[in-house]
């Protein structure tokens, strides 16, 4: 499903440049759950904003079921983010004056999607994350656990068949973390393709890969983590 050729990426900086990915080759299947692990600075951020269509490799190529993503202009690359992936963030990225049910519609708004079908899509998608007590909260009235599976919300409400998280329990204590990742994993087990990045073995443990990565480059590629 996700195929990934030679991918070097560099930031300038001054006279030099920065190399972020060095001659990445990834190879993720429709409905795995794959984990990008490394410290700070390895480059899987900048792995995952590829893998979404966020940034474009310096050189390298990028297929998505069998598109090729690296080609690409911006408006296509646009649509491809809308149609097949959800996005989950450490810091959630809600609009703080929205509802619950808004900031979850917001793809369908973007989408053009008439405004009854997109709240009643995001309120079935709040309820079936057990917020259905929540519809009408902003993030400010929510838990940070609530806030996240909003976001979750948000990134499922399109239906994507690629979700892409980014440190999602960063900033939650143990506990609301291990339901974040029981909600990944069934997810997961409806056959969706999850890549997220972390550093945190307990995240490693709910995925059944785990792609180490260090210095621009894949260290360790375990399926059996």
């Amino acid at each position: 499903m996700i195929e990934l050729h030679g991918v070097r990426k560099a930031f300038p900086l001054g006279e030099r440049e920065v190399v972020a990915l060095d001659g990445i080759d990834l190879r993720i299947d429709e409905g795995e759950f794959v984990a990008l692990m490394g410290p700070s600075g390895s480059g899987k951020t900048t792995c995952l904003e590829i893998l979404g269509a966020l940034s474009r490799p310096s050189r390298g190529r990028y297929q998505l079921d069998g598109i090729a993503v690296d080609g690409l202009d911006d408006d296509s690359l646009a649509d491809l983010r809308a149609e097949r992936m959800g996005f989950v963030f450490q810091t959630f990225h809600l609009m703080p004056r929205m509802s619950a049910v808004r900031n979850a519609a917001l793809p369908l708004l973007y989408a053009g999607v008439p405004r009854a079908i997109r709240e009643e899509r995001a309120t079935r998608m709040l309820e079936k994350l057990g917020l259905g007590d929540r519809l009408s909260h902003q993030p400010a009235q929510l838990s940070g656990g609530e806030r996240q599976r909003v976001a979750i919300a948000r990134a499922l409400v399109n239906d994507p068949r690629v979700l892409l998280a980014d440190e999602p329990t960063g900033n939650l204590d143990q506990q609301t973390g291990l339901e974040i990742l029981k909600i990944f994993r069934e997810l997961h087990a409806e056959g969706r393709t999850l890549v997220v990045v972390t550093h945190s073995a307990e995240v490693t443990a709910f995925a059944e890969r785990v792609i180490r990565i260090r210095d621009g480059r894949i260290e360790h590629d375990d399926p059996n983590r």
